[in-house]
């Protein structure tokens, strides 16, 4: 019988967080179990981290395998698996250097750093860096005031200056902002946090060309929409637009903390020796998990799962909105799936979260007003109906009462 519980938890930890009541054991593929034993299909994935479910055996070999081997030697030496995993990043992706950190947050702070520095070297005041509303970049001090929602950075103030915040989707609001004093813009090609809010192409193509005319370096922020989760390795590739700096974390190490920062040779110089560090960063153990996620979510059949089981989701989903009234068309990428809700249901989008979890469906919310889904990308045909079914069970008590009232 288990010592602790949810109360523990108000007992015992700083209250910044507001857990579930209940607290999982285990879990295989896309399925948990909490301590009663109860089963729940998994459209969280740990907030789009375990993106190849859980106990996925090829990570547990390797993790298995390099703790026997070296769990950490710091960045004064380096390291085989770190350097394995770089060389299949830089071998995947437009990026020839990368930096390794413990989350996302890091690998942003790291890429605001690397753009300021540049921009710096490059003329004075070349410092700004612009950002969208609604954007979510991390929990550090820098990176709350480079994402766009105000409700992250209140209250920690004074923050960082020279950040500017736009629509996202606006091409003409960017146009007007972007200057020579711009050193990056910084986006998400999915905002995650933001309501699951893809960029349209044309946007995308867009802030390309505006970064290029006036020489600021493009930031695209993968950290969620990144290793496979839009049905590509990288969202970016998928739009067919090439960005001059990347940050992964989440899903590369398949729930095993682990962040990136990824670019060329050329803005890599930036970083010169002790201008940025990280005493965890690239350790052996994330870094041998992190090469075996990433073998796996490049594999081509996993790739085209995340497309097809993200249509089969969307189109469910639409279904049950449709049948209840509660959600408006879903949107999103591959596996990366917003349903706002309707009208009705403004604000509510947490009810509808909570009553799901009572069908034993684990999902999430991207504001007040948006479900928010993110399964591992090798989840099953199966998995996703289940799902939602359970999803359908919570609408239907969700809408009852009101059924009731109207007949």
């Amino acid at each position: 019988m288990s010592t602790v519980s949810r109360q523990t938890f108000d007992e015992v930890m700083v209250p910044n967080y507001q857990p579930a009541a209940i607290i999982p054991v285990r879990g295989e593929g896309s399925r948990l179990w909490d301590q009663q034993g109860r089963d729940y299909v998994d459209f969280a994935g740990g907030i789009a981290v375990t993106v190849l479910g859980h106990a996925h055996p090829k990570l547990i070999a390797a993790l298995t395998a390099q703790a026997g081997k070296l769990w950490h030697v710091s960045n004064v030496m380096t390291n085989e698996p770190a350097l394995r995993l770089a060389q299949k990043l830089t071998a995947a992706t437009f990026a020839e250097r990368v930096f390794f950190c413990n989350s996302g947050a890091e690998a942003n702070e790291a890429a605001f750093k690397l753009a300021r520095r540049w921009g710096n070297l490059q003329a004075e005041g070349k410092n700004e860096i612009i950002s969208f509303h609604n954007a979510f970049h991390g929990r550090t001090l820098f990176t709350v005031t480079v994402g766009g929602t105000p409700k992250y950075s209140q209250g920690f103030e004074p923050l960082p200056g020279n950040v500017t915040h736009l629509p996202f989707n606006d091409l003409a609001a960017l146009e007007r902002a972007i200057s020579a004093k711009t050193c990056a813009v910084v986006m998400e090609p999915v905002q995650g946090e933001g309501g699951v809010m893809p960029a349209t192409p044309e946007f995308a193509r867009g802030v390309r060309e505006l970064c290029n005319r006036h020489n600021a370096l493009l930031i695209y922020d993968e950290v969620q929409s990144g290793n496979g989760r839009s049905g590509d390795l990288y969202a970016y590739m998928g739009y067919g637009v090439t960005p001059d700096i990347l940050t992964t974390a989440k899903g590369l190490g398949g729930g095993f903390p682990i962040g990136a920062m990824l670019t060329t040779a050329k803005y890599a110089e930036t970083l010169a020796f002790g201008t940025h560090g990280s005493t965890y960063g690239g350790n052996p153990l994330a870094c041998a998990v992190a090469e075996a996620a990433l073998d796996e979510v490049s594999r081509p059949e996993l790739l085209a799962n995340a497309k097809a089981r993200g249509t089969q989701l969307r189109d469910g989903l639409d279904a049950i909105g449709r049948r209840y009234g509660i959600f408006a068309p879903s949107r999103g990428r591959g596996l990366l799936v917003g349903a706002p809700v309707s009208d009705a249901w403004k604000g509510k989008a947490k009810d509808i979260v909570n009553a799901a979890l009572k069908q034993g469906l684990w999902c999430l919310v991207a504001g007040p007003d948006v479900l928010r889904f993110a399964p591992a990308i090798n989840i099953t045909e199966a998995d996703i109906a289940e799902g939602l079914k359970r999803l359908d069970a919570a609408c239907a008590a969700l809408t009852a009462p009101s059924k009731a009232a109207n007949a």
